[in-house]
C-alpha cells in the first residue's frame, strides 16, 4: 500500500525539479560516501552536521574527570567509591560504542 501522501509527496518533488531547486548541490555528480553501517548513516550524518558528539565520547569525558579526583583523593573510602564510578563508566562506555558500530 502506498503511503496517503504519495501523490503529493511526488508533486512537489517535481515542482521543486522544475524550478532547478535539485541543481548544483553539494556532492552532486560525486559517488556516495561508504558507509559501514547503513542502516545508521542518515541518523549519524545528521548527528555529525549538528555538531553532536557520540555518547561514549562524553562518557569519557567524565571517566578522565573521575581519573582526576581519584589521583587528589587520600581517603581509602573515597577512593573505592571513585574506583567503582569508574568501572561503571568503563561499562558504560564500552555498551555506548557497540551501540555505535
Amino acid at each position: 500500500m502506498d503511503h496517503p501522501l504519495i501523490d503529493l509527496i511526488t508533486q512537489k518533488i517535481r515542482e521543486a525539479e522544475a524550478n532547478g531547486e535539485f541543481d548544483n548541490l553539494p556532492g552532486a555528480g560525486k559517488p556516495l560516501p561508504k558507509v559501514d553501517d547503513p542502516e545508521n548513516a542518515l541518523i549519524r550524518r545528521i548527528i555529525e552536521e549538528n555538531g553532536a558528539k557520540p555518547e561514549f565520547i562524553s562518557l569519557s569525558r567524565e571517566l578522565r574527570k573521575l581519573r582526576d579526583a581519584l589521583r587528589e583523593v587520600d581517603d581509602r573510602t573515597r577512593r573505592r567509591e571513585i574506583m567503582k564510578e569508574m568501572s561503571m563508566m568503563e561499562a558504560r562506555i564500552d555498551l555506548a560504542r557497540k551501540a555505535y558500530r
